[in-house]
């Protein structure tokens, strides 16, 4: 598909979301949004994964701006944003730059500085954009004179604000994450709430940007497994020294079927049950503030769902390929783009670290890292 074209169609898409108002599927009902636990968020961003992972990708930081507007201490500054979150509206984030700067420390290159009529000017330069370009309104994090940190919330469409296509990664190509290009841009008082998680002291550890990530891999799953069934289902010969005829026969091919069922399923209850934890954790938050054990499982759980994922979820996308022939690697079957997307998804921060860090609480009960990007 063109890029335009798949652009085009992520646009529409997002256009249904907006008039749904999913994005408001986690406001309370009793304040007219959807009342829906973390467990059937997780469900919904695995049915869209499905069918397009870019999709529930582009609403990522949207989910999580969302959670901290819950999170106490509830505000006025923040109860502001929910009119427009229930209106329909999505919010994408500008957070990371290409700098020399360790990932996760919150520091930045980018500039909030205080205007003499009050307000701000914001200046800078922010990679990995992701949802941007789809969304009403930007979240981006910058530095204070005093070296401190604040994050502005401005229209997407506001003057100075610009969007550029120079996403070039091998997966999730549609998501619009390429650079924003921050110059002049005037920001409200009003428009600035605190960067959460710039206080290591209260920094929360729950692992749902991460997690999220892993539910659009299970949907990626469910994709690749039915794609592989279909390839069996349809192949009209086999090789001549096959066990069959017919490959929807052929008991090694559908072995391999079944493994990549097996796999999609594990995915998915992974997900649900770290999901789960995310749940209680984040429930405390909304109700009487950040409950430490509780956070330190749903981080814990969110971590070992990635570490033991990533790894059956490439071999699946691969094997994809041991049951369709040659001709499955064509362009035009597009098969590639699982594994792609997946591999993509799964360097949001190497399972390597994660997979350490769990060693680490294991046997030395030493605390998982406090930073938002873990």
């Amino acid at each position: 598909m063109p890029l335009v074209d798949s652009y085009a169609r992520s646009a529409r898409l997002i256009a249904a979301i907006k008039e749904l108002r999913l994005g408001a599927v986690r406001v309370p009902a009793e304040l007219g949004g959807g009342g829906w636990t973390v467990a059937e968020l997780f469900d919904l961003l695995i049915d869209l994964a499905e069918v397009d992972p870019d999709v529930p990708h582009i609403l990522r930081i949207h989910f999580g701006f969302v959670e901290e507007l819950f999170t106490l201490p509830r505000t006025q500054q923040k109860d502001a944003w929910l009119p427009l979150v229930l209106a329909g509206l999505l919010f994408g984030g500008a957070l990371t730059e290409l700098s020399d700067k360790p990932v996760g420390n919150y520091a930045y290159d980018s500039t909030l500085t205080p205007r003499a009529g009050g307000g701000f000017v914001l200046d800078g330069r922010k990679f990995y954009s992701t949802g941007a370009r789809f969304a009403d309104y930007v979240r981006v994090s910058a530095a204070l004179p005093d070296g401190g940190i604040l994050t502005a919330v401005v229209p997407a469409d506001r003057d100075g604000v610009e969007h550029v296509d120079d996403w070039d990664g091998i997966g999730q190509r549609h998501t619009g994450s390429g650079t924003t290009v921050l110059t002049n841009v005037l920001v409200a008082e009003s428009e600035t709430l605190p960067l959460r998680g710039a206080d290591s002291a209260v920094e929360p550890r729950m692992g749902f940007p991460q997690l999220y990530l892993h539910a659009l891999a299970a949907g990626i799953l469910r994709s690749v497994a039915s794609d592989a069934a279909e390839l069996v289902r349809t192949r009209k010969r086999n090789f001549v020294f096959a066990n069959s005829a017919e490959p929807r026969h052929d008991p090694q091919l559908l072995e391999v079927i079944g493994s990549i069922s097996a796999a999609a399923f594990a995915a998915e209850a992974i997900v649900r049950t770290a999901a789960q934890g995310l749940d209680r954790a984040f429930a405390a938050a909304r109700s009487t503030g950040f409950d430490a054990r509780l956070e330190d499982e749903a981080a814990a759980q969110a971590a070992k769902a990635k570490v033991s994922i990533e790894e059956f979820a490439l071999r699946a996308a691969t094997r994809l390929f041991d049951v369709g022939g040659a001709s499955a690697t064509r362009s035009s079957a597009h098969l590639d783009r699982h594994w792609r997307n997946l591999r993509t998804l799964f360097s949001h921060n190497p399972a390597a670290y994660k997979a350490r860090a769990l060693g680490d609480l294991v046997v030395n009960d030493t605390p998982l890292p406090a930073a938002g990007h873990f």
